[in-house]
């Protein structure tokens, strides 16, 4: 739904793009503080902290080339599938994984499960079940709760299939947001302090054969705090754009106030 994303502001843009990198590379374990993102991604400059690895640093910058990605191919209205899918992997993992963007063909494990990941020769079937499966129970939702339910099941099993050698997490919220996006609806950003919940939730939904109902209303539960805060934030960017342009004769200009500070918003302006 490109008609959605037209109207999320370029800073409000920027503003999701620092708190997903921050967030979600958080919840693998990246030490990189949010400010400190913000550094990375907005003002394109390496933060003055010598214990920043290099694995670290790319893992947050490569979410702003994810991102833009991910934009432009809802604009041009392109639904999910397997090579959108793994163009986000290939970009989220980018200067650190040789084999970006490819499915994985080795066994691999997530930390602490009671259950074992999709075998390789599985993952390609798996994923476009997946992609099937998704698509018609949003076709079939009577309400946005259904289709953010329908996506939640998803990303829970796309996570238990875990597709590639690693990037799995990252790789499969920002899949998670790609489908919120392209159905209108406000991304989710799940905080680094909840990621112990978060955690669990995903397992004991994983453990099962199939996800239940019960383990999908309460991730459900779970997030919608999550996507109630995010609407009043588009809401709250939304009415400072509207409230920071001045008419003069019919035309409408922007007050100095309304640029950004950042390189990526000040470039978004200019071609607005």
């Amino acid at each position: 739904m490109s008609e959605f994303i037209k109207k999320l502001t370029p800073e409000y843009l920027d503003d999701v793009l620092v708190r997903l990198a921050h967030h979600s590379s958080a919840i693998e374990g990246n030490t990189i503080t949010l400010p400190e993102t913000a550094t990375i991604i907005l003002e394109q400059t390496l933060p003055n902290n010598s214990k920043i690895t290099r694995r670290e640093y790319f893992e947050v910058l490569n979410h702003e080339q994810t991102f833009e990605y991910v934009i432009d191919q809802i604009e041009n209205n392109t639904p999910l599938s397997v090579s959108v899918i793994k163009d986000i992997h290939e970009k989220l993992t980018d200067r650190l994984q040789y084999d970006k963007g490819k499915f994985k063909v080795s066994e691999n494990y997530i930390k602490g499960a009671e259950f074992s990941t999709a075998p390789p020769r599985e993952v390609p079937e798996l994923i476009n079940q997946l992609i099937g499966n998704l698509n018609y129970k949003i076709d079939v939702a009577f309400s946005d709760k259904e289709i953010v339910k329908a996506i939640l099941e998803s990303h829970i099993t796309f996570e238990k299939i875990h597709p590639f050698s690693d990037g799995n997490g990252r790789t499969g919220r920002m899949v998670m947001n790609y489908s919120l996006l392209e159905n209108g609806l406000p991304p989710l950003i799940i905080d680094k302090e909840n990621k112990g919940l978060y955690n669990q939730i995903l397992h004991e939904a994983q453990i099962k054969v199939f996800p239940s109902e019960s383990d999908i209303e309460t991730f459900y539960n779970f997030v919608e705090p999550f996507l109630q805060n995010e609407k009043k934030r588009i809401e709250s960017f939304n009415y400072k754009e509207k409230n920071q342009m001045i008419n003069y004769d019919g035309i409408e200009k922007e007050n100095i106030d309304r640029r950004s500070n950042s390189k990526k918003s000040q470039k978004r302006d200019l071609e607005r």
